[in-house]
């Protein structure tokens, strides 16, 4: 059987591999273009007065222009229960969340966004003075179903079971019930920012009788005993009013936290990294947005109501991996792929200058020639085989010279002298033989 040689033009080899080079930097670019685009996690956020969206949409806008690798996609949700209710549904991967609201059992925290107190404000000129004194009367629940854990304790606390009727209601109801005595006192949880403190004193407008009486929260460490995402607290004497101060002393109540949570499974690098640039935002921020004040590190002990994620973990405690820690891996081995891609450009450079090593399947050929020579019965076939051998050899004796290599020169020269002294012996014996002979010998090979 013959074996042809097809050596490819040198302007064709060129362009094959300026079309494969071009392939893998393509792929490069597109790889590197995947790697380096931002991570976008979605967010859920909701608050009754919308104030926390409008918060997150100016760090998510500050994120953005800062080119941070993570960015934010805000959810709007109408208040922190729906929020948590979206993100206990799997929808987003983070959410702003009250620790007492939803199911939090895949949430782990990034941030505290800030520390809501509970008040229960008694109507001007109202009977009840405690909790206890509140049973037989109706209370307002402003907020209704998110506030309805720590109603639950309250009622745990103090037996107040069915003593006292809690009335849902929403917040823009609330002064129309206050001003309609729907009910003898009011239960909300606000933090003690300005803004809120404000909102509550314009639910009570009018003179100094007019001002409602704080309740104080008395069993409020025992509760937080039982229930683990409260804490309890003294609101500061004067708060909603300083003379005639209310409180006229510190009051003891209860406090529960607000917090960005993310999903557990998210990549810790990624929550890292976005930890970092939130720290960075809302320092950058804080002077036009008042509310991000609060925004700080969330408990990290171990034994935390919501536990912290780890990347937002490392991040508080300065565990982030180092540079080696993230990269000594592709450090001990870019020598390796530098080597391999060395090889690779050798190899592209003895093809473009045409060297070829002379094929297996040739050589192993020529070397059972000699065999096939000494079973020649005519001087037609010995032609043929003639013919064949001068064609391998001419084809791998130029290409061996092309690439200059002395080893491949040597083997082929070698290999012409010994086929050609095997065709000439053999010639010689088929002119030696008479024509019976080989006609005889013929047939018999039949």
């Amino acid at each position: 059987m013959r074996n042809y040689s097809i050596a490819l033009p040198f302007w064709a080899r060129a362009f094959l591999l300026a079309g494969l080079a071009g392939v893998v930097l393509g792929a490069g670019l597109i790889a590197y273009r995947f790697y380096d685009r931002p991570t976008v996690l979605s967010v859920a956020v909701g608050s009754f007065d919308g104030e926390a969206a409008k918060v997150a949409s100016v760090i998510a806008a500050r994120l953005q222009a800062t080119k941070s690798a993570v960015r934010l996609k805000i959810v709007p949700a109408d208040n922190v229960l729906d929020s948590a209710k979206i993100f206990a549904e799997g929808k987003t991967d983070l959410a702003v969340v009250r620790a007492d609201v939803g199911d939090l059992s895949l949430a782990r925290s990034v941030a505290l966004i800030t520390k809501s107190v509970l008040m229960i404000l008694a109507l001007p000129g109202s009977q009840v003075t405690s909790i206890e004194k509140m049973k037989g009367h109706t209370v307002g629940v402003v907020g209704g179903e998110i506030n309805q854990k720590i109603v639950e304790a309250l009622k745990a606390e103090y037996d107040l079971g069915d003593k006292v009727i809690f009335k849902n209601m929403a917040p823009a109801d609330t002064p129309g019930a206050i001003q309609s005595k729907a009910a003898s006192a009011f239960v909300l949880v606000v933090p003690l920012s300005e803004k809120y403190i404000s909102l509550v004193r314009r639910f009570f407008r009018g003179g100094h009788n007019s001002f409602p009486a704080l309740i104080p929260v008395e069993s409020a460490g025992a509760i937080a005993d039982v229930e683990g995402a409260y804490e309890s607290f003294d609101i500061p004497q004067g708060t909603l009013r300083g003379n005639p101060p209310v409180p006229d002393a510190d009051l003891t109540t209860l406090r529960v936290a607000t917090y960005l949570v993310a999903n557990k499974k998210i990549d810790p690098d990624t929550i890292t990294t976005l930890t970092q640039a939130l720290v960075t935002a809302r320092n950058d921020l804080v002077r036009d947005q008042p509310l991000l004040a609060g925004l700080t590190a969330p408990d990290t002990d171990p034994g935390a109501y919501i536990p912290v994620h780890p990347g937002a973990a490392a991040y508080y405690n300065g565990t982030q991996q180092s540079f080696m820690d993230k990269y000594g891996n592709w450090i001990y081995l870019t020598p390796m792929v530098l080597g391999a891609l060395a090889s690779i450009f050798a190899t592209a450079w003895r093809f473009l200058g045409g060297r070829q090593e002379p094929a297996e399947t040739t050589l192993r050929s020529l070397f059972a020639l000699p065999r096939r020579i000494r079973e020649v019965k005519s001087e037609a076939e010995l032609t043929e085989i003639e013919n064949q051998v001068d064609q391998a050899l001419d084809a791998e004796m130029a290409s061996a010279i092309r690439s200059e290599n002395a080893q491949d020169i040597s083997t082929l020269v070698s290999m012409a002298h010994r086929l050609e002294d095997s065709i000439y012996r053999r010639r010689q014996m088929l002119a030696e033989e008479p024509a019976g002979a080989i006609e005889s010998n013929r047939h018999t090979s039949f």
